[in-house]
């Protein structure tokens, strides 16, 4: 997706709305769901996270953790461009996450669409426990700061989406299994605008995920800012 990859269709701006107030989730180490949808004629369908989309289909993530905190999202395109996703005017302000409930990314009306060349959207998931700049404020939006110039869509050229032939026969499902949720391999090469957040996470995520949704958790208590990367891939 480049810069005009995600578009709302209803830019309609309003607070992240919690689906669904439930138990908190299981005691232990810190957890991130992300459940991948796309939609459809009949209407919103949970897809594997590795599925490979067509250009023109939009998208949107349900999200949900057992531990408060603030979500920021970027994507960085096959174009190269990046793009801040959430939160902003047409995708939803409010981005403090309470733990146990669900929210809709993005939160309006609206969703996600898929643009730009073939290959796989890096799309940047972090999570901070406090507002970004620092202690509770009687805001609730604190913005990201601006995404960095266009890097080159060569470097993307690597990535180009290739259909798993196992969980094709099987389920008759186009699926790249190196989609989907990922560790941030090298730090030095995240966008200027969260880099430094980054540099401070030290834990050592762990990663599952099936054609239901993806959990990214960690086997110590998160003291600081925590950032993944979640791989979409598109023709």
């Amino acid at each position: 997706m480049n810069r005009t990859a995600f578009l709302p269709l209803r830019a309609v701006a309003a607070a992240l709305p919690a689906l669904s107030q439930t138990k908190a989730l299981q005691q232990g180490p810190n957890r991130m769901e992300l459940t991948l949808e796309r939609k459809t004629s009949a209407g919103w369908k949970v897809v594997d996270p590795g599925f490979i989309f067509n250009q023109g289909d939009y998208v949107r993530f349900r999200f949900k953790t057992n531990f408060n905190g603030y979500l920021y999202v970027m994507n960085q395109g096959t174009a190269g461009t990046y793009t801040k996703l959430f939160p902003r005017e047409d995708t939803g302000l409010a981005n403090k996450v309470a733990a146990g409930k669900e929210y809709i990314v993005p939160a309006t009306a609206g969703a996600f669409r898929i643009d730009g060349p073939a290959g796989h959207d890096i799309i940047y998931w972090m999570m901070t426990p406090v507002e970004m700049g620092g202690g509770e404020r009687n805001t609730t939006y604190t913005p990201l700061p601006p995404p960095p110039s266009p890097t080159s869509a060569k470097a993307m050229a690597s990535l180009t989406p290739r259909c798993d032939d196992t969980i094709l026969r099987a389920r008759g499902e186009c699926v790249d299994s190196s989609a989907g949720p990922h560790a941030v391999a090298d730090a030095s090469q995240l966008p200027s605008n969260i880099k430094t957040m980054a540099q401070n996470n030290s834990q050592e995520l762990i990663f599952r995920k099936d054609q239901r949704g993806s959990v990214v958790s960690s086997p110590v208590p998160l003291n600081g800012p925590v950032v993944y990367e979640f791989r979409l891939a598109h023709k």
